[in-house]
């Protein structure tokens, strides 16, 4: 059987709505014997009679009433299904994968675009999760992520960019029973003896031995930021961590100390596919720069 087209659907449906040709016809804005012409069609490709029809009155035959029972939830989901792609292509409906690192989380920069971006585009699902940051350039250039927060710098592969949103400086973590704790600010040169644990990102311990012309001797890599401060909590191991931790992270037996001099930077920024195609994604990317 030939399947019916979505022309002849729709007649049929107005044809049962109206119980009249004419009426039915202006409702499409076709003429009445086109309209004939579709219903007829259908018939035809149906191998049922449809309505019965009389010079003075139409109905539904018992087929018909079986056929519109079935198509008009089809006709319904057809036209949810032109809605959402509708609202798709324009950035107000999908999903956005977003990656973060945990800075971005602990300095609000994180929950600040979510949060409103949820409230501004509510048919767009975000999906967030801490990732490891080195991970981040190929999650994004295979699709695993559409957006990440990350510390600069790091590399990128082609296709990727990144847009500075959040701007902070380093501070020195340091064990509360540590001689360094009796100054409320370190000069670098005062911890070239001390043993760095390293966070995912290094830029801020590097640049500190430059500044404090030394070697850092460089202890366990721990990764995330909370298991870089457990690590120094444990003693003998001091970190340099971004400033924002200081305000929202507070571990037994560690203090935080400043750094003597110019600020040294610290930075986070959002990744993502430079040539980026869906429009939800589009929309996300705009609104977190601007927010």
């Amino acid at each position: 059987m030939q399947p019916l087209e979505l022309r002849h659907m729709r007649c049929i449906v107005s044809v049962a709505k109206h119980l009249h040709f004419a009426r039915a016809a202006e409702e499409l804005d076709i003429t009445a014997p086109s309209l004939t012409r579709q219903v007829q069609e259908a018939e035809r490709l149906l191998g049922v009679r449809l309505f019965h029809r009389t010079r003075r009155s139409v109905s539904l035959s018992a087929a018909g009433e079986a056929w519109l029972a079935e198509a008009l939830p089809a006709l319904e989901q057809l036209q949810r299904g032109a809605e959402r792609a509708s609202l798709a292509e324009r950035g107000e409906l999908g999903r956005v994968a977003i990656g973060y690192v945990a800075s971005a989380a602990y300095a609000g920069v994180l929950r600040q675009a979510v949060r409103g971006f949820r409230l501004a585009h509510p048919r767009i699902e975000v999906a967030a999760r801490e990732v490891p940051m080195d991970s981040v350039p190929a999650m994004l250039a295979d699709g695993q992520l559409d957006a990440a927060y990350v510390r600069p710098p790091m590399q990128f592969l082609e296709g990727i960019e990144a847009t500075t949103v959040y701007r902070d400086s380093f501070v020195i973590a340091l064990p509360e029973d540590s001689e360094l704790a009796a100054f409320p600010v370190l000069a670098p040169a005062q911890l070239r003896d001390q043993y760095f644990v390293l966070p995912e990102q290094d830029s801020g311990t590097l640049e500190l031995a430059r500044r404090g012309r030394f070697s850092p001797k460089l202890g366990p890599r721990s990764g995330t930021l909370a298991a870089v401060l457990a690590c120094v909590s444990l003693g003998g191991k001091v970190a340099v961590v971004p400033h924002t931790l200081t305000e929202c992270v507070t571990l037994p037996g560690i203090v935080y100390r400043g750094i003597k001099g110019k600020p040294i930077p610290s930075e986070i920024a959002l990744a993502y596919r430079k040539y980026e195609r869906t429009a939800a994604v589009r929309a996300f990317l705009a609104y977190a720069k601007q927010s």
